[in-house]
């Protein structure tokens, strides 16, 4: 394949090659996203297989903390492969990373169950896990440097849009193959073993993406500078330890990754994790009605990449993250409304208090599910949370018992077990629908049930938060890539990218839980989301530089 002109004076159609190095480059980091996004989808079968010797409760918390644990490692990747990118190239940097993690992945499929070897299982399951997060930390940067390095002048925002669908698509791309595994194989032999198959699937993507990647030439922009001897010889040094660049990073993340970070994981996890745990819309069902979403609103990535080619990517983004901040909180209560009309009656109808000597009350902030609570005044509000009950705690009188008040009826707290009965069968003559029984909850039963009312109306407003993510998320790689030199920039865009991304988004899911859980409220966890987002639209406005127009042969 001949080389390709990084710039040019006016933007030009797409040549045969320039497709070849878009489709190279984003096939191949969708594939690594699907491999990232089937453990998160299959977390709980996950924790009934490696984590067997503890009760599910607990199996479920490892499994989160596993699945944690490759967002936590991200950054690290986008050090260690920044710095290679920047050193040894762009190419030859993320073939090494979609090897990392499609062994990783298929690996995964092979690994023998803790029955089978033990603690061992668990311990190369987490290794696993570590290195694909260390991969993904350095695919993305090496991918969307490796695009806008080929792309005219003029159109970076349009042809890096295309790397910007791949998180979305492996997303989708892991939903779509789970939901027919379960389909064909039925629910019992898919917890059992089937399980297994979309990750040894990944071999055959592995394969299909490294053989397109060895097809391709490295970057003209990065070729050129090495063979003039421009390059960097510490790329950290330069990238993070000088302040004129190290602002620029700080910036970046602060006034544009760390805001889009959170709208992309609240339009498509939180979105995901809120229909399942708090509505107790059904698996099967939460995944269609994301999926549907999902198709409708990917090509708008490249929309918004395109028109940032127009009027820049800095007003694009701000006005996303600004959107979003604003209407997060209607558009969840009209999903609620949608989803599970009886639950969402009762928590405006019903009023719920937990009344308790304020000593006897802790703080139920647990993001990573790790902390037992043994307290009455704990145990009453932990077990109301995971109920998806709206409750407020009154101070009582010093001393005095525990009191789960629901509509001026009490009920005293005293064992879980026989209290917790007590105060559902309160809840659900009060209003609340029992679980499994509830003939107002959202169902579909095959993928194209999208014409019920209900679906339909869902999928409507899901769609709305996936527009959100196109906008903050189409134009972020052109806008990364421009603000950075040639001879750091693999580096330099890299870290702020995954801290963003990695750890403010990677981590809303599980935060925004804790704070529902804390405060009562269901609605309560997308003040993380909203915060954030605004902090962004703050110090974007004023700090974040526009950069549709920069020369990156520099």
């Amino acid at each position: 394949m001949s080389t390709i002109t990084a710039t040019s004076g006016k933007a030009t159609g797409m040549t045969k090659d320039e497709r070849f190095v878009i489709v190279a480059s984003s096939l191949g980091t969708v594939f690594e996203w699907y491999d990232f996004y089937l453990y998160g989808s299959l977390a709980s079968i996950i924790g009934a297989q490696f984590f067997s010797a503890y009760p599910p409760a607990t199996r479920d918390i490892f499994a989160l903390l596993a699945f944690a644990a490759g967002f936590l490692v991200r950054p690290f990747g986008a050090i260690v492969f920044g710095r290679v990118g920047d050193i040894v190239g762009r190419k030859y940097t993320f073939l090494v990373t979609i090897l990392i993690m499609g062994l990783s992945t298929f690996i995964v499929g092979l690994l023998p169950n803790a029955a089978t070897i033990g603690i061992a299982a668990p311990i190369i399951l987490i290794a696993l896990r570590l290195l694909q997060g260390l991969a993904l930390g350095g695919e993305y940067g090496g991918a969307a440097t490796y695009v806008a390095e080929h792309a005219p002048m003029g159109k970076r925002g349009y042809y890096t849009s295309f790397i910007q669908t791949t998180a979305t698509l492996g997303l989708f791309l892991s939903l779509i193959v789970i939901l027919f595994t379960r389909t064909i194989l039925g629910e019992p032999d898919f917890a059992a073993w089937g399980w297994r198959i979309p990750f040894l699937l990944s071999v055959v993507l592995l394969g299909i993406s490294v053989w397109i990647r060895l097809r391709l030439n490295e970057s003209p922009v990065f070729q050129k500078m090495k063979d003039e001897g421009k390059g960097s010889k510490a790329p950290l040094t330069e990238a993070f330890a000088n302040w004129s660049n190290a602002k620029l990073v700080l910036i970046a993340l602060l006034g544009g990754v760390m805001g889009q970070g959170v709208v992309w994981y609240t339009g498509q996890f939180y979105a995901l994790f809120f229909l399942q745990s708090i509505l107790q819309v059904d698996g099967y069902t939460a995944n269609l009605l994301i999926a549907w979403s999902l198709l409708l609103g990917t090509g708008f990535f490249i929309v918004f990449g395109a028109l940032s080619d127009k009027i820049g990517r800095k007003p694009i983004i701000l006005a996303g993250c600004l959107i979003a901040a604003l209407t997060f909180f209607p558009i969840f209560k009209m999903i609620s409304a949608n989803a599970n009309p009886t639950l969402e009656k009762a928590i405006e109808s019903v009023k719920v208090q937990v009344v308790a000597d304020p000593k006897g009350c802790g703080d139920l902030f647990n993001p990573v599910g790790t902390r037992v609570f043994s307290a009455p005044c704990d145990l009453a509000r932990d077990f109301l949370a995971k109920s998806s009950v709206k409750y407020d705690t009154v101070a009582g009188p010093a001393g005095s018992p525990v009191v789960i008040r629901i509509n001026g009826k009490d009920i005293q707290y005293t064992k879980p077990a026989d209290s917790n009965a007590g105060a559902t069968a309160a809840l659900q003559e009060a209003g609340y629908p029992k679980r499994g029984a509830n003939p107002t909850l959202v169902k579909m039963n095959h993928p194209f049930d999208i014409f019920k009312p209900q679906a339909a109306a869902i999928i409507g407003l899901l769609f709305v938060l996936v527009l959100y993510v196109t906008m903050v998320y189409g134009p972020i790689a052109a806008m990364l890539v421009e603000l950075f030199p040639t001879k750091i920039r693999y580096t330099s865009m890299s870290l702020p990218y995954h801290i963003g991304n990695g750890w403010f988004g990677g981590l809303l899911p599980a935060t925004s839980f804790a704070i529902v859980a804390a405060t009562g409220d269901i609605y309560a966890g997308l003040w993380y989301p909203i915060i954030f987002a605004s902090i962004t639209v703050v110090i974007g406005f004023f700090f974040l530089p526009e950069t549709k127009d920069v020369d990156i042969t520099k």
